[in-house]
């Protein structure tokens, strides 16, 4: 084997193995949660909002984005008010007992909290029975969240 068949191995098994573990918090290459959208505008904006390279957030071993300081700010009092349930993985996934990425697009606040969905279409799912889905996807999240 030739050392650079040898080095593609070794970053394929990495990324197979990095793809396969859930975190406690979903990020994308750059370590950004929700794929650099700002939590906070779904509860005070009523729509998914692009956060700003400029104003982050860290915690849980994840970089926030917001799309002001205020909602940062906010975000950096109360995390856990504004931060999606399952670590931002999709709730649809969460629920069926594994985990998926999520579409910022695709998400729902049900009694205050935010839960977001790998798609639209997946989306479509999980509404046909929320409080079931909740329950089993929080049954689920510690066996999920140690892997």
């Amino acid at each position: 084997m030739n050392r650079r068949h040898t080095i593609l191995s070794l970053l394929v098994a990495t990324l197979l193995t990095t793809s396969l573990t859930a975190g406690p918090v979903n990020t994308n290459w750059r370590g950004l949660a929700i794929k650099g959208y700002d939590p906070v505008a779904y509860s005070t904006d009523g729509k998914p909002v692009e956060g700003s390279a400029e104003m982050t957030f860290e915690w849980e071993g994840a970089k926030w984005r917001f799309a002001s300081a205020e909602h940062r700010d906010a975000f950096a009092k109360e995390p856990a008010r504004y931060a999606p349930q399952f670590g931002g993985y999709c709730a649809w996934a969460v629920s069926q007992g594994y985990t998926a990425d999520i579409d910022p697009e695709a998400w729902k606040i049900v009694d205050g909290k935010l839960y977001l969905n790998y798609s639209p279409k997946i989306q479509e799912k999980w509404v046909q029975d929320i409080p079931g889905n909740i329950a089993k996807a929080e049954a689920n999240w510690p066996k999920l969240r140690e892997k």
